[in-house]
């Protein structure tokens, strides 16, 4: 019995230390929800502080903790243009704020559809005589697109300002492959469907370059126009004309040559920098720390003056298709076909939505799953709900295919649409496999048994069936375009063939119906279901609860290493940033050629803006790779 005894003093002993951990747990997940929570009673009279670091997006994607851990790297911060184009607008009507700061330290960029709208609604802070004030250390293009916009732009003196335009290289594999004996079967149609050109080549064809050289131009075009509107005293030629000149011109002081270039208005560190908006905003009666000034956060903030979008019972639906089109339920941030086509299908039944508005920003990707969207979109027009779509920055392929379900389409001159065309891309191992001494053979009944065989390679009838499926794919998706936009099959041949176009020249074609970003395209959806001013709401169909991702980003910034972004610095830092930037972009490439994907219709071809390596990618990489090694 005394053994007995201490044992179960023991057991319950332990019972006891369980339970204890588990309370702590609990309260210290309540308190970190809590605070992620955004509270409303932060706000206060001064300047609204908007803290840029990271990149501005048109939905943020998922946060996965398990794949952040594995890496050992915080996620990239994604900012919401809508949520920026917000609060910019709620402070240039709120008499507590004073003046807004934006802190582009750690910027990392955005679409150009997306700066110019930030941009524009900066323009009405300062309409409203608020000042807008930006600080950095190192300026790039998107830097200036926004900063353009801003009453005062401040540089560090360590750092400057440097504007290099549109365009760059592509990462071409061909003799890589060739070295690895991988056979590289392609299956396209159009001429200019380059996208499967790395795999095949060790540049872009003629008819990329073409192409490429056409839309950097008109994109190039807009962004000068843009930004010199903006700051007429930029002395944009002398920058972009001969840098070499303008930077020896200042001895090589990068910041002494953006301030004489009119690039920046002021140099000072960040204490000269928050002494100034102290002047123009207030100082901070709790902080004493040099520099510091009364300001409010942008989450708070939005917290306190609410979602802004109605109140009404009429509602207006938005969906967002956004990143790659992929089959399943990936997303928000990657456009997962069926969760997407859920979302819609379970807000059909809601007599209360009386429009929708589809807001696309997505290369496209697989056919199947734009087809998936597209279907579930039709069913609206099916019950007579006007549909709108409205393109942000790229909207091409199977972005495109998405599209034709709307009554009207709205885009920009800087969005990127078209390269209507497909393809698919099958690696086969035949030579890999010989040159190891491993060889496949056995008996068939028909030409197409065992097939496709990726070790013993493709035999002519399969190779020729693919190929047949990938034309006809094809010729279903100019039947689609065609139809939508009142075209014949021959007329949309001729501007398709996968060629990419700007947002201007695709008016011209009438790929587009008319410029204009979402407010323009919901109140075009709210004329056509006849409802008046203010009689209507707007509702973003599978919005996610910011709460939750909020509190995974902070628990996993403060467990592992900061998101390169996050970590700012001066253009060279910024230069070192790039190797980020191409380890994401041959992650994407090899999962393009060795993932499990059917007939893609997607614009690898398409200029969108940099981001690096995610945590979910790098393990997708190591994925690829194993299976290659694997095989």
């Amino acid at each position: 019995m005394s053994f007995l005894g201490k044992a179960w003093k023991v057991v319950v002993g332990i019972k006891d230390v369980l339970v204890l951990i588990f309370m702590l747990l609990f309260f210290m997940a309540l308190f970190s929800i809590l605070s992620a929570t955004p509270n409303p009673g932060q706000v206060r009279d001064g300047a609204l502080y908007i803290d840029l670091s990271g990149y501005v997006v048109e939905e943020r994607s998922v946060v996965d903790p398990l794949s952040t851990l594995l890496s050992g790297q915080a996620p990239p911060i994604e900012h919401q243009a809508r949520d920026l184009v917000r609060a910019l607008d709620a402070a240039a009507g709120d008499d507590r704020i004073k003046a807004v700061v934006m802190d582009m330290t750690a910027f990392t960029g955005g679409g150009q559809v997306h700066l110019q709208a930030i941009g524009e609604a900066m323009d009405r802070v300062r309409q409203a005589e608020k000042p807008v004030l930006t600080y950095a250390i190192g300026y790039g293009d998107d830097h200036m697109h926004l900063a353009a916009h801003a009453t005062e732009i401040w540089a560090d003196p360590l750092g400057g300002a440097l504007i290099t335009g549109p365009g760059g290289s592509n990462l071409y594999y061909a003799q890589l492959l060739e070295r690895l004996n991988i056979n590289t079967r392609v299956y396209r149609v159009g001429e200019f469907k380059s996208a499967v050109e790395p795999y095949i080549l060790d540049g872009p064809s003629d008819a990329a370059r073409e192409n490429l050289a056409a839309l950097y131009g008109a994109l190039w075009e807009e962004w000068q126009a843009n930004v010199t509107k903006a700051r007429p005293s930029l002395e944009l030629d002398r920058v972009t004309s001969d840098p070499v000149a303008w930077v020896e011109a200042s001895s090589g002081d990068l910041a002494k040559a953006a301030l004489e270039a009119g690039l920046v208005d002021k140099l000072g560190d960040s204490v000269e920098f928050g002494n100034r908006v102290a002047e123009l905003a207030g100082k901070d009666s709790w902080d004493e720390t040099p520099g510091a000034y009364a300001k409010s956060e942008m989450a708070p903030f939005l917290a306190d003056v609410g979602p802004g979008t109605g109140s009404s019972s009429n509602q207006i639906a938005v969906v967002t298709v956004a990143g790659t089109i992929v089959d399943g339920d990936a997303g928000p941030g990657t456009a997962g076909g069926t969760r997407i086509a859920d979302l819609l299908d379970e807000a059909l039944s809601d007599d209360g939505i009386k429009g929708l508005v589809v807001r696309v920003d997505s290369p496209g990707g697989s056919v199947l799953a734009s087809e998936e969207i597209r279907r579930a979109v039709e069913r609206y027009r099916a019950k007579d709900v006007p549909v709108a779509i409205s393109f942000a920055n790229v909207a091409a392929s199977g972005g495109y295919w998405v599209a034709t379900a709307g009554d009207r389409i709205f885009a920009q001159p800087e969005t990127i649409t078209g390269s209507i065309g497909v393809f698919a891309v099958l690696p086969t191992f035949e030579d890999a496999a010989a040159n190891i001494g491993v060889s496949a053979d056995g008996y068939r009944t028909t030409p197409l048994s065992g097939q496709p065989d990726l070790i013993a390679g493709l035999s002519p009838e399969v190779d020729a069936i693919l190929q047949a499926g990938v034309t006809d794919t094809y010729s279903d998706f100019l039947s689609i375009v065609a139809t939508a936009r009142g075209m014949t099959t021959e007329r949309v041949d001729g501007i398709a063939q996968g060629r990419v176009w700007d947002g201007g020249t695709a008016r011209q074609l009438e790929l587009v119906d008319q410029f204009g970003g979402l407010p323009e395209a919901l109140q075009w959806v709210a004329g056509e279901a006849s409802l008046d001013e203010g009689d209507w709401s707007t509702r973003f169909l599978g919005s996610q609860a910011p709460n939750y991702n909020s509190l995974i980003r902070q628990l996993m910034t403060s467990a592992v290493a900061p998101a390169p972004e996050s970590r700012g610095g001066d253009l060279f830092a910024m230069a070192a940033q790039q190797r980020e930037i191409t380890l994401g972009q041959i992650t994407r490439d090899a999962q393009l050629l060795a993932g499990s994907r059917g007939v893609q219709a997607y614009c690898l071809e398409c200029p969108t803006p940099p981001r690096p390596l995610q945590p979910s990618e790098a393990r997708g990489l190591f994925e690829t790779l194993g299976a290659w090694l694997a095989r």
